[in-house]
């Protein structure tokens, strides 16, 4: 078999068997006009060259992409990608945060908690955002190879054509106010992390020994009872906290507006933690005795800066969050 011969044969193997017969005679033909009449090797060769790689070649007579997304929906492909995923690695993040408390038993040492958070948290991210690739890929996949508009020209995020007024939607970010998914994502392992805590407070947080190669939880610092008679305004402090996420998710960059609602937020949680650690029941008697003999001070001395003390952080915590956020909304 000579040349030509073979490459018409790896051109049309690679077609649907009812169409090979037609294109090796198209090709043939082809090749044919395009060789001198007293044609060598080389003349051959100089011209299966121009018709280039036969996959290639192929692809063309099948009139299909050999890419799996082409350049007419890759942009509008990586954006709902960029889009998509992180609003649901975020819904599975509080689901998973929900699941877990609900479900939580309160037989487990700090350190487990705070790694089961971490571990479920960072599972949760990568199952969805496979999940959530795989299909967007595959969908686009499908449409790539049904769409008979095949023009050349990428889409916009509009499924239009690219024009110079799609310029007027793009909006210029300055890097230090923009606003991240890690920053987003942060936020939420840390809503997690705390309302964990604040949620099984009696077996997590109080004086711990050390004895025997462990830790062993002596005395819990707080009355879970006496917290948990403020759980109705704990968990409006926690759905406003992942309603600011949510904002920041869309917003991507701080804004007047963003920067308002954090103060708000901020406001509304130090007005919430401070009535819930001026309640004279909200620490154990146990632990306060501990402490106050460890530091060698009164218990009301103790009780006074521990609530003082914890008070001052919020605001102060508070204020720099304000700060922060006016400050990077005027960038």
């Amino acid at each position: 078999m000579n040349l030509i011969e073979i490459y018409i044969h790896e051109v049309t193997r690679r077609l649907p068997e009812q169409s090979r017969e037609d294109i090796a005679l198209e090709l043939r033909s082809t090749i044919e006009d395009m060789l001198p009449d007293d044609h060598g090797e080389e003349e051959v060769k100089a011209v299966l060259a121009k018709l280039g790689n036969p996959a290639v070649l192929a692809s063309e007579y099948r009139d299909q992409p050999m890419h799996l997304i082409g350049p007419r929906y890759y942009e509008l492909y990586i954006t709902l990608l960029k889009m998509i995923i992180p609003i649901a690695v975020m819904v599975a993040l509080i689901a998973m945060t929900a699941e877990y408390l609900i479900g939580y038993s309160g037989d487990k040492s700090v350190v487990n908690i705070v790694t089961t958070v971490i571990s479920k948290g960072i599972a949760s991210i990568l199952e969805v955002g496979i999940q959530v690739f795989f299909w967007i890929t595959v969908v686009f996949a499908i449409i790539e190879r049904t769409d008979n508009g095949k023009d050349g020209h990428p889409l916009t995020t509009k499924l239009s054509k690219w024009t110079p007024n799609d310029l007027k939607d793009i909006t210029s970010i300055h890097k230090k106010k923009a606003i991240t998914n890690f920053d987003v994502f942060g936020s939420l392992m840390w809503i997690a992390i705390w309302a964990t805590f604040y949620f099984n407070a009696e077996h997590l947080i109080g004086v711990y020994r050390g004895g025997e190669g462990a830790l062993n939880f002596v005395a819990p610092a707080f009355n879970q009872d006496v917290l948990l008679q403020y759980w109705p305004m704990v968990i409006v402090v926690i759905g406003l906290d992942v309603l600011l996420s949510i904002y920041k998710l869309i917003k991507r960059q701080w804004t007047k507006g963003l920067a308002l609602y954090t103060t708000a937020l901020e406001l509304i949680t130090i007005i919430v933690f401070a009535i819930i650690l001026i309640n004279p029941n909200l620490f154990n008697q146990d632990f306060i005795t501990y402490m106050s003999d460890l530091f060698t001070i009164t218990t009301n001395q103790f009780e006074t800066g521990l609530v003082g003390g914890g008070i001052s952080l919020f605001i102060l915590a508070a204020a720099v969050n304000i700060y922060e956020g006016f400050r990077k909304s005027r960038l």
